[in-house]
């Protein structure tokens, strides 16, 4: 198999991954949305893919679990929302890797793009709801940030120890 059937491959499974992880377990959040799992994948996906391919990886699989689950009007948003989330860890760790080991960099980078999932949402939501409403939100992403940052950086963990990610 060569490289680049290897990268498509790699990004095929990635984001399979998010959408199952994001389908996987579902609570409902105030504004029609949900917390999930899926932040953590998309997040490992901007770790160990390319930019191009852990944007697309994240972002398709993130969009079609919303298609899947019913929230087709988030679907689009949720495409740039989450393929953005992977390129500002992707570009954080490499960016952070330079000063400081690999936990560090993870949990900032996570940080960082966890931070654009919640303003991506509470402004996408802005415009649906208003920016009020939209506020209600924000405790709820908060904590699947959080998760995603934490379930993220254990999984990077692991695939760090087994060769899969580099």
């Amino acid at each position: 198999m060569n490289n680049k059937t290897k990268k498509i491959v790699m990004a095929a499974l990635m984001a399979a991954l998010t959408c199952v992880a994001t389908m996987i377990i579902k609570i409902p959040s105030p504004l029609k949305g949900y917390v999930n799992l899926g932040d953590c994948i998309v997040l490992v996906a901007g770790w160990m893919l390319s930019p191009t391919y852990g944007f697309l990886a994240a972002g398709l699989g993130s969009a079609l679990a919303d298609v899947f689950s019913g929230y087709m009007t988030y679907a689009p948003a949720t495409f740039v929302i989450k393929g953005v989330m992977a390129l500002v860890a992707f570009y954080g760790f490499r960016f952070l890797r330079k000063k400081l080991g690999n936990l560090p960099c993870g949990i900032l980078s996570g940080v960082a793009a966890e931070l654009v999932m919640i303003l991506g949402y509470f402004v996408f939501e802005g415009f649906l709801y208003g920016f009020l409403p939209s506020a209600v939100n924000i405790p709820a992403n908060a904590v699947q940030a959080a998760l995603g940052v934490v379930i993220g950086v254990l999984l990077a963990k692991v695939f760090e120890k087994s060769k899969i990610m580099k």
